[in-house]
Order: structure tokens, then sequence, then C-alpha cells
């Protein structure tokens, strides 16, 4: 089902320039007339990479990963996520992000939800996907990772996102998403 919207794009710009830019991220502003005809200006980031997500599930369980992220300067429970370039396959990055972080590898994926991850101020765009089947092995994270990695029970996991201490976007989507799923007999 698809909601009624204007099709035009009420914002008009009037110039662009490049803040600033690093492997991960560009900053660009834009100096813009608004919808009510004002002007102004309107700062937009642009990621490099899209965003990727997996849920690794068995029995009632899921496993998460814990690490500290720098931006909020807090510790940070969530699904193994990372970065899948935009020339790569997104199941491709995920099952590397999945065997990268935890060390598993799954036989069996599907998509999970797709997100724009905070469209007010940038275009990240999201996936999340299914793993089951999985097997063990060893993980690699990237250097700049100092993970933990736990196996938790799905509802533990919806309580911790209930009780907001697991705040991570694509984390409580795909964790709400999975509770869904469950209350509707699609999960074992």
């Amino acid at each position: 089902m698809n909601l009624p919207h204007p099709q035009e794009n009420p914002w008009q710009i009037k110039s662009s320039k490049l803040i600033y830019e690093n492997p991960w991220i560009r900053v660009d502003e834009h100096q813009v007339i608004n919808p009510s005809g004002n002007p102004g200006i309107y700062g937009v980031v642009h990621f490099q990479s899209n965003a990727i997500g997996v849920v690794p599930y068995e029995n009632g369980e899921i496993w998460m990963v814990g690490q500290y992220r720098f931006p909020l300067e807090e510790y940070q429970w969530e699904i193994p996520e990372g970065g899948g370039p935009f020339d790569e396959d997104p199941l491709e990055a995920a099952k590397r992000e999945l065997k990268e972080e935890t060390g598993l590898t799954a036989k069996n994926w599907e998509p999970l939800l797709e997100m724009n991850l905070s469209n007010s101020v940038s275009d990240e765009w999201g996936i999340v996907y299914l793993a089951t089947g999985l097997e063990s092995g060893i993980a690699s994270p990237e250097e700049t990772e100092d993970l933990l990695v736990r196996k938790v029970s799905l509802e533990l996991a919806y309580e911790m996102v209930e009780k907001r201490i697991i705040r991570d976007s694509l984390t409580v989507g795909a964790i709400y998403k999975m509770m869904l799923l469950k209350l509707q007999g699609k999960l074992p």
C-alpha cells in the first residue's frame, strides 16, 4: 500500500559545496530555498557505503556484538553489522561482516528489513539479513574493533530494546521484526 504524496521536490538548491570528506562520509552544505520559500542552509552527510546488519539466529537465540562506540562515548550491544561498499552485493557484505565479527558462517540467508537510518541529515541506507544454519569459526575483526560476542535469547534482546539498553537503529529494527515473525509463528 502506498500513501499519496506530492511528486515534486519542494526544496530548491541554489548552490552546493563539499565541506568535509574521508573514506567513510562526505558532508555537503547546500544553500537552499526551503518549502516555505525562505533561504537557508542544509547539511547532508553522504555515506560512502551501505549499512549492513545480520541477525544470526538459532534455536530462539541470536548472537550480539558488544563494542565501544566512539561517537556516542559509550558501550553498545548490537547485531553484527558494518559497511558494505556500493559496488559489493549487500548479501556478500553481510556474509563477510558475520564471519569477521563472530566467526560464524550461515547456510541460509534472507533479507529481514531495509531502512533509511537518519533521513533528516543523511542518505545512509541499511539492510539486515536473517542468517540461519550457522557454523562456528574464527572471528577476524578489523583493527578498529574490540568486540565481545554473546549469544542471547531473542526475548532477552527484545527486553533490552524495551528497556532502552539496546538503541542502535539497525539492531532495534531487526529485533522488533524478529519478534513479530516469532509472534506470527514464522520462527522456530
